[in-house]
């Protein structure tokens, strides 16, 4: 399973590959407002020192509302690197950009998914990557990892390369049902990540260890 890290800020983006975990990067208008107001910079400099800082996909998001507008700005986010994958709203004309886009070699991430037919519309339009939300579902008493199963079952009925990248992660619970479902890629907040390598028994269990290494060596 490919792990991206949900952000736009290089510490965590630098920490995080610290531990040799990241394989990308994922961001939004959102992510990059927090970026603008804490540093007072330009969104273009930030996106150009997170695609030279990650070898691995960084998907930049289009704000247009047409298909003109997005494929437009497609071609201006891909000039931030070779690694960039455009993100594109699953919305009609943003399958139209998608189609177009595959056609002219970009890679795409439709995200905003919350059906398994969105999905079904994005892979057929050749997107690279399909983001279902899943922890926006569950904030609505809706099963977010139901949707991901689905949409895995699809792709797999009809062969379709589209890879399934689980977003709006909100615990490990949800990174652990998309690795059992065999979903190819989860995007998480760098809190959620660290909190991976946690585990109530594995502290005490080193607690323990060391207090009795203390008894071998006959340091008080």
């Amino acid at each position: 399973m490919l792990f991206f890290i949900d952000t736009a800020n290089l510490p965590e983006i630098r920490e995080a590959k610290a531990f040799g975990l990241i394989d990308g990067v994922t961001t939004n208008p959102t992510l990059f407002s927090k970026e603008i107001s804490k540093e007072k910079g330009d969104w273009r400099d930030i996106a150009a020192d997170v695609c030279r800082e990650v070898d691995g996909p960084v998907s930049l998001e289009v704000v247009g509302l047409t298909a003109e507008e997005m494929i437009a700005e497609a071609r201006d986010l891909v000039r931030f690197g070779s690694n960039v994958v455009v993100k594109i709203p699953m919305i009609p004309e943003g399958i139209k950009a998608v189609s177009a886009l595959t056609a002219l070699g970009i890679e795409t991430n439709v995200t905003l998914v919350f059906s398994p037919l969105q999905a079904l519309l994005a892979a057929k339009a050749g997107a690279t990557y399909v983001s279902p939300f899943v922890g926006r579902l569950d904030g609505l008493a809706q099963d977010g990892m139901h949707l991901v199963q689905q949409i895995l079952t699809i792709y797999a009925n009809y062969g379709y390369a589209t890879k399934v990248l689980v977003a709006s992660v909100r615990h490990p619970r949800h990174v652990l049902d998309a690795a059992i479902m065999g979903a190819h890629a989860v995007t998480v907040p760098f809190a959620v990540l660290k909190s991976f390598a946690h585990h109530p028994l594995t502290d005490s269990g080193l607690e323990a260890f060391l207090k009795d290494w203390q008894k071998v060596i006959g340091t008080p």
